[in-house]
């Protein structure tokens, strides 16, 4: 079993990197990460390749053929709406996961693209609906068209609610290293917003112990479309309440 992940500084990717690196030797052959930065974590293991990229809309030739084979990739390359223009969100959000969703469906006869979308995504957006759950919705509906055009790529969307680190301090550490999250409305999001939310809607809340695990399971799964409450877009794409369901929390 060999995955690709981006994204492996952020919150969610770190939470993913280091649910993999737990493992026991050999449940993933091999780890690609794709990182225009270096990935602390996963220095000195054997058995992940760390690639600088700095293109995420391109995909060359020799990149691929080192990637082939891949059966899975968790894609959690993303940023706040408030730190780039509404023009730029786009790109990373939209345009950069449909070009590796469409150069990766040739890596394997099946190929599992976990794409991390937040709650508020939809495809029926309405007058209230903020730019961002617009945008992930419009890149929800963009990866299933995808995979009729190409039937190896299984197009599971993951919507995250409040991501919370709590107690998942390997995880909580990586990013506490980060420029962004020594701001204090980053510490004050994480230290006020954390322990309200966990008390008066934890339905609402991924812990990252949770999450990172279930994005590995269905990089690594079978490719088919889920079912029950919180599951819709034909199966692929999942609710925070689904996965707080499927991760039995």
């Amino acid at each position: 079993m060999r995955l690709i992940l981006t994204g492996a500084t952020g919150l969610v990717g770190s939470a993913a990197l280091n649910h993999i690196l737990s493992l026991p030797p050999g449940e993933v052959s091999r780890l690609y990460i794709l990182s225009r930065k270096p990935v602390p974590i996963a220095e000195d293991r054997p058995d992940v390749t760390v690639i600088e990229h700095k293109n995420f809309n391109e995909y060359s030739p020799e990149l691929l053929e080192k990637l082939k084979g891949a059966d899975g990739c968790i894609w959690a390359l993303g940023i706040s709406q408030t730190q780039v223009s509404k023009e730029e969100y786009e790109k990373i959000t939209v345009d950069y996961p449909l070009a590796a969703a469409k150069a990766f469906s040739g890596l394997s006869e099946s190929f599992n693209f976990v794409y991390v979308s937040g709650e508020g995504a939809t495809q029926e957006p309405g007058m209230c609906t903020p730019f961002y759950g617009r945008v992930k919705g419009e890149c929800e509906s963009a990866l299933i068209a995808l995979s009729k055009k190409y039937p190896s790529l299984k197009p599971y969307s993951v919507r995250p609610g409040f991501v919370d680190p709590a107690y998942d301090p390997p995880t909580l550490a990586a990013v506490m290293q980060r420029p962004d999250y020594k701001t204090i409305s980053k510490r004050l999001l994480l230290g006020t917003l954390g322990p309200v939310a966990r008390q008066l809607y934890s339905k609402g809340v991924s812990p990252t112990k949770d999450l990172g695990r279930f994005l590995t399971d269905m990089a690594k799964g079978d490719g088919q479309p889920l079912t029950g409450e919180g599951v819709s877009g034909d199966g692929w794409i999942i609710s925070n309440i689904a996965f707080r369901r499927a991760a039995g929390i």
